[in-house]
């Protein structure tokens, strides 16, 4: 997918769990009136096919994508079947994630009185960052939906819903229930990682850019900080948080190790996974922060993406799940250099491959995360799981 450059989402990845399919544990009773969900392609199902100045390196609107989705076709979702979003709501009591902000096409498909039926909104957009100018028209050929413009179209929302009339104060004080007690569910900072580290391992980069690691992932975090109070002061209370995995182990990453001889022991780009590890920590205090000291009320969910890798990447069948963790299951070579499409080999059994393309999971491995973000111990997930964050008062 990134045929014009490669800022995209590599995803997270776990574990010992046996893959077995996601609605079999998906509780029938809805656990909270809503899910908000924002971020990249990790989780994006469908916003950027409303992108037209953006080009198929950052859509998935076309086969073989949704090859094992319901219905076989593509959504716009970067998997085989259904993304992290869609199992992380299953865990929650829904059929799937809430529909895409961008195919609710006007003020009547955004009431708020619909929200018992969609289960909420999905924001997220592949190929965005915590930076605005991350996933821009160098890499995708149009501008993606920024994580900035991501929260504002839903502070814009939640300021109509409160302020329509009749009956303002009782709506007011209704919309204000349902966004406390709702699940925001955030996966970003991948692309912004990828897009930092491509540019230093090109050797025809510009001279003048300098490499401070330390100042460019602080300003990451200042950025997540101010994302995650603006949604606060909108009126969510209750958080799941994903860190950025190890990127450098992604198959695109992977050619850049091999080609830029900036290489770990597991044939990963050592200097996207050394951000990685830098970053996860420094969103943990950030969100510790802002719970104990700033935000009253705030609680958070993070998952440890980096650990899970780490995890997972040291397994060795018949101890892990997956047979292939190095190689995408649709694409060209071994790193599937041309992208996932139609003229491109396709793997036979895809819950073999963690890779379903050069950057993004398979259904299989996002399925796995789901459970464990939801119902894990404190080994990935930390303070809390979902499942004890939602049961959590407001």
């Amino acid at each position: 997918m990134m045929a014009a450059g490669r800022a995209f989402v590599v995803l997270i990845v776990l574990c010992s769990l046996p893959v077995q399919p996601l609605q079999a544990c998906a509780t029938k009773k809805r656990l909270v009136p809503a899910m908000f969900v924002f971020g990249d392609s990790l989780v994006d199902v469908g916003n950027n096919n409303h992108l037209p100045s953006v080009n198929n390196s950052c859509k998935a609107n076309y086969p073989p994508y949704g090859v094992d989705y319901p219905g076989h076709s593509p959504t716009g979702r970067f998997s085989n079947g259904h993304n992290l979003a869609d199992q992380l709501a299953q865990q929650l009591g829904f059929d799937e994630s809430p529909p895409p902000f961008l195919s609710l096409k006007n003020a009547m498909a955004r009431r708020f009185s619909r929200l018992t039926s969609t289960g909420g909104i999905n924001f997220a957009s592949g190929g965005s960052g915590l930076l605005n100018t991350t996933g821009g028209s160098k890499v995708c050929g149009g501008q993606v939906v920024s994580m900035a413009e991501q929260v504002g179209n839903f502070k814009s929302l939640v300021r109509a819903w409160a302020s329509k009339k009749p009956k303002r104060k009782h709506r007011a004080a209704a919309v204000a229930d349902l966004i406390s007690n709702s699940l925001v569910f955030i996966s970003v900072g991948s692309n912004d990682l990828f897009e930092y580290s491509d540019l230093l391992a090109d050797p025809n980069h510009d001279p003048n850019v300098t490499r401070n690691d330390a100042a460019f992932l602080q300003g990451l975090v200042h950025l997540y900080a101010a994302y995650v109070k603006d949604l606060y002061a909108a009126g969510a209370t209750k958080f799941s948080v994903v860190s950025p995995s190890l990127i450098g182990c992604c198959p695109s990453q992977r050619k850049i190790a091999n080609e830029s001889n900036d290489m770990d022991v597991s044939g990963c780009f050592s200097t996207a996974n050394s951000l990685s590890m830098q970053l996860y920590p420094m969103i943990n205090s950030m969100l510790q922060n802002l719970s104990e000291k700033e935000l009253p009320g705030m609680k958070y969910s993070l998952g440890d993406a980096t650990g899970m890798a780490r995890y997972i990447l040291g397994q060795t069948p018949p101890n892990s799940n997956f047979t292939t963790t190095d190689r995408p299951c649709c694409g060209s070579k071994d790193y599937g250099d041309t992208g996932c499409n139609t003229s491109v080999p396709l793997c036979g059994y895809r819950k073999s491959f963690f890779f379903w393309d050069r950057y993004h999971p398979t259904e299989a491995a996002s399925a796995i995360t789901a459970t464990e973000l939801f119902s894990g111990n404190e080994t990935y997930v930390h303070p809390v799981n979902v499942q004890q964050l939602v049961a959590s008062r407001p």
